[in-house]
Order: C-alpha cells, then sequence, then structure tokens
C-alpha cells in the first residue's frame, strides 16, 4: 500500500501558494548530517509531495483543508527529519503565528527527545536561526521569543499535557503509546486541538502490532481514506506498507514501500542482509516485516494462527435462529481469578464439519476501566456496547456467571457445560445437582493440545465462524503458542499477561462439539493426573 500521489507528476492544489512557500523555505535550512557542499537540508521529491499536499489546498476563506496527517512509514525513511522540518516551519518558518504551541509526545523521554535533538541539530547548526532562537534541553524546550512561540517535547507516559493549547501536535511512534497513560495523553492532546483554528496532528510512526489499541484504530481510519473507503479531505494519509501477500524478498516490493530506498536510503546492503537471515529465522522475519516493510503485525510473537486468516470467519452468528435453539450445543467456561475476565463460550456444529461459537464475557464492574487501562484496551466501551457483561463490585460475581449458563442451559439444546475444575468446582457440583450435564477439562496439555489441533483445523479451513466478537479476537490475538518436546501445543498468555480466556473457552467448547456424544478423554481408564506438565 503506496499513496496513489506520491509520485505523481500532477500539480498539488495550492491556491495561495502556501505549499511551494513552504517547500522553498525548507530548501534554505541547512542539515548537518548532509555530506553535500554546504550541508543543505534535502527534500526529497515524496517528501516535497507531503508537504505541498499538507500546506497547499485550501478552503474558500484560506483555511488549510488537511488537519490531520498519518504517517506511517518503515524505519530509515527519515520520519524524524521530515517531523523536524514540520516543527520548525510552525515555529519559526512561513506557517508560524504568535504565541504558537508545538507539542511532540512519544512513548518514553528517551524517544521523545530524538525529535528534540533532530529539531535543536538543525537550528544549532545554522547561524542565521541559532540568533533566533532558545534551545533548552533540561527543559525539553525551543523558544522563538520574537514570536512568544515555543515546541516542548513530552513522554505519553509522563505529565498528561491538560490545560495546553496546541497549534501543533506531533504524535511520534504512537504504536508505542501503552496502556491507560498514553490514552490519556492522546486524549489530552487531541481534544485540545479543537481549541483553536488551524491546528495541525501528525502521527508520524512506524507499523506496531495488534488491532485493540490506539495505534491501530488511529492507521485503520486512514488506511481506509488512502483507500477511498472514507471520504475525509481533512485527513491526509501518508502510508507505505506491504500487504499480506507480498513477497518479503522481493526487492521491488522493498522500493515500494521505503520511499527513501531510491535516494539512498535506508542502506540496501543492509536490507539484503536482514532478509537474508529472515529466511532462517522467524524472530528475524518478524523484525523485518514489522519494521523494514512496515506489516502490521498480530499481537503475538508466536501466534496461534494468522489474525487476517481468523477475520475469515467474521460471518454473523444469529442466536435468534430456530436452528440455533434447537441445534445440540456445547459450553466451554474459563473461570477466572476474582477480578480478571471469565468468559462463557457456546460452539455448534454447524453441518459442514465446522463450528459457529458466540462467547460470552464478564469483568467486576468497578474494574473496567483499570483492568482495560492495564491492557492497552478499552473494556468500558465493550461493556457499553454489550460485549462484556458487568458483575457488581470489584471481583467477578459467580453467581451473576452461573445464572447466565443456567439461562443458556434453558434458551438452548445444551448437550454439555465443560470447566477446569481449578476454579470451577463449586459450581460445577451446584449445576451437577439440578441436572446439567457438567464435565471437567482440564487445561493441561492432554486435553489442551487435541482440542487447539481441531480449532486449528476449522480456522484454516475456513469452518469457524465467530461473529467478529471485539473481545473475543482480541483474545485470539494474544495467544503465545507452547510446543512441548512431542509437538502437542497449549494456550499461553507470554509475559504481557494479555487475556487469552476467550480463546481458551472457545478451544474447550469447540472439543467437546467434535467428539460430540462420545466419550471425553479424561474418562479414559489410562488417565492420570500426574500426565499434565501445566
Amino acid at each position: 500500500m503506496t499513496p496513489a500521489w506520491i509520485n505523481s507528476p500532477e500539480a498539488v492544489d495550492d491556491p495561495l501558494q502556501r505549499g511551494e512557500r513552504a517547500v522553498q523555505w525548507l530548501r534554505r535550512l541547512k542539515h548537518p548530517k548532509n555530506p553535500e557542499l554546504g550541508h543543505p537540508f534535502k527534500l526529497d521529491p515524496w517528501q516535497e509531495q507531503v508537504i505541498r499536499r499538507i500546506y497547499g489546498p485550501r478552503h474558500e476563506d484560506g483555511s488549510r483543508v488537511v488537519r490531520r496527517v498519518v504517517l506511517l512509514l518503515p524505519r530509515g525513511n527519515r520520519k524524524t527529519s521530515l517531523a523536524a522540518a514540520i516543527n520548525l516551519l510552525h515555529l519559526i518558518g512561513p506557517e508560524r503565528q504568535p504565541g504558537n504551541l508545538i507539542v511532540s509526545a512519544a512513548a518514553a523521554r528517551e524517544q521523545a527527545m530524538e525529535l528534540f535533538n533532530e529539531t535543536a541539530l538543525i537550528i544549532e547548526n545554522d547561524k542565521r536561526l541559532m540568533k533566533h532562537m532558545q534551545v533548552r534541553e533540561y527543559t525539553s524546550t525551543i523558544r522563538f521569543p520574537a514570536h512568544r512561540s515555543r515546541y516542548i517535547a513530552v513522554a505519553s507516559d509522563g505529565k498528561v499535557q491538560h490545560g495546553k493549547t496546541p497549534n501543533v501536535v506531533i504524535a511520534d511512534e504512537l504504536h508505542a503509546w501503552h496502556g491507560a497513560a498514553g490514552q490519556r495523553q492522546w486524549e489530552a492532546l487531541d481534544s485540545a486541538l479543537v481549541k483553536v483554528p488551524g491546528t495541525l496532528m501528525i502521527v508520524a510512526s512506524t507499523s506496531g502490532r495488534g488491532q485493540e489499541n490506539l495505534a491501530w484504530q488511529t492507521v485503520d481510519y486512514a488506511m481506509k481514506v488512502q483507500k477511498g473507503e472514507i471520504d475525509d479531505p481533512a485527513t491526509l494519509p501518508v502510508i507505505f506498507m506491504a500487504e499480506p501477500e507480498d513477497d518479503y524478498q522481493d526487492e521491488s516490493v522493498w522500493f515500494a514501500t521505503n520511499p527513501g530506498l531510491e535516494f539512498g536510503y535506508p542502506d540496501i546492503a543492509g536490507f539484503r542482509d536482514k532478509a537474508r537471515k529472515a529466511r532462517h529465522s522467524p524472530f528475524e522475519l518478524d523484525s523485518f516485516l514489522q519494521y523494514n516493510l512496515n506489516r502490521w503485525l498480530d499481537q503475538s510473537t508466536s501466534p496461534f494462527v494468522e489474525m487476517h486468516t481468523y477475520d475469515q470467519g467474521d460471518h454473523p452468528v444469529d442466536l435468534e435462529e430456530l436452528d440455533m435453539v434447537q441445534a445440540p450445543a456445547w459450553l466451554g467456561v474459563d473461570l477466572s481469578k476474582n477480578e480478571d475476565l471469565t468468559c462463557v463460550v457456546a460452539a455448534w456444529r454447524d453441518g459442514d464439519d465446522g463450528y459457529q461459537v458466540h462467547p460470552w464475557f464478564f469483568c467486576p464492574e468497578d474494574n473496567l476501566r483499570d483492568r482495560g487501562g492495564r491492557h492497552g484496551v478499552n473494556y468500558v466501551a465493550w461493556a457499553e456496547q454489550g460485549h462484556i457483561i458487568p458483575t457488581p463490585g470489584n471481583t467477578v460475581d459467580l453467581r451473576a456467571v452461573e445464572a447466565h449458563i443456567r439461562e443458556l442451559c434453558a434458551r438452548f439444546n445444551v448437550r454439555e457445560v465443560a470447566f477446569d475444575p481449578t476454579y470451577g468446582r463449586t459450581m460445577m457440583a451446584d449445576l451437577d445437582q439440578d441436572g446439567i450435564p457438567v464435565t471437567e477439562f482440564r487445561q493441561g496439555w492432554v486435553t489442551m493440545a487435541p482440542a487447539v489441533k481441531e480449532l486449528e483445523r476449522a480456522i484454516l479451513g475456513g469452518r469457524f465462524k465467530h461473529g467478529g466478537h471485539p473481545v473475543l479476537r482480541w483474545n485470539f490475538e494474544n495467544i503465545q503458542l507452547h510446543v512441548d518436546p512431542a509437538g502437542n501445543r497449549s494456550f499461553h498468555k507470554g509475559k504481557s499477561g494479555n487475556k487469552i480466556d476467550g480463546a481458551v473457552a472457545t478451544a474447550m467448547a469447540v472439543a467437546r462439539a467434535a467428539a460430540g456424544e462420545t466419550q471425553f478423554i479424561t474418562e479414559a481408564p489410562w488417565f492420570e493426573d500426574d500426565m499434565f506438565l501445566a
């Protein structure tokens, strides 16, 4: 994916010559890293096109059309230099206004200082600029006293910038803004841009991982604008990204997704070296795809299935259909510790050697915001949309979960409810006493390996319908796959601690649906507890 206009010979609409003025001003700057005589600031044709697209188009009243730029580039394409140029355009260049405030924010102070240092480097090596500017590294601030304008670099995990009224915000490496702190900083800066007219938001980033995060939401919207699926002239998407079907060894793909390669950056020899390593190392391949070809990857570094394959099962699952009500159903239940997500998943066989599933997630109401912030997702919004069922208090109300299971058993033709007995013995006993068919499903290698295998077969074969439930998708995206020496596989949440409860419950439900009325594996005479490795 590349902007269709990036190499277009057609002139950019520039009725007031503001785009031309910005380009000419930037060409007069100096950059000490440029070895050419006089160290001119080099603005390559693709960069010039970006500048013209931002500052050229105007409304009838003369105001700028573009208010948000999403610049998604692979590493090494001088994204920081371009952001520094935009910074200076508004701080001391032709886009300056009296009292301007420019804020750049990154995930951590070290990252935030990269753009600050790049901007300072250009200023400090140009006497024409230096005599007008004040650079204060200890406060991460650059001032233009004559206009009382200033630029400040902040970290998304630092002090939230409420109360500020920025004219320009540069969000650097948005994919690294994690958790509640990153979300709060984004909300503070983004909401502040409506305070005054003519503001500009620049999102400058490489690709990240996972889809339940702030960065993906921003990039996904921009991608739809770039593809023409959304009409939004105020958003300028500048997205260079390899497609999933692209051959990562094809050098034409490298040049298409790295606009700087044509002009000598990044280093083509380094590209070839990384591509060779990627052939033999899954870690190197992940790194090459994400950072050098700018592919947006799945959350997990060892995923269960590719998420674009999982997404092929995004077909409606209509719980009101008569066939769904009457057909045999199997429930998988993953009960959590007191304050975490709990999940119940129903699975139906669909007659085509596949399955339809639907999940119900439960979370303590008092913990919605905290838990969502901790995992970098919006539990509150999911609850408002009906994807999470809040239970009163700050611990999971197992009575509410049990009542819901009873309701499902009354509503559907439930043949079996599968529990891991670790947290489920009491509930199992209560349900069993009332004649509801329950069975143990321990989450060890012996039971999970065949469950994982059957679930994988269904997903890869296009025989798994999940209705696009966002919480369930997030759970599948978080899976770290563990493989034992015998090749058996099981799910693990990995070091991130992100939730996989829904994926585990789904595997349980699908496994029991696959078994149907046959004997459960743990009822076999050779089964012993000490066979479990996890």
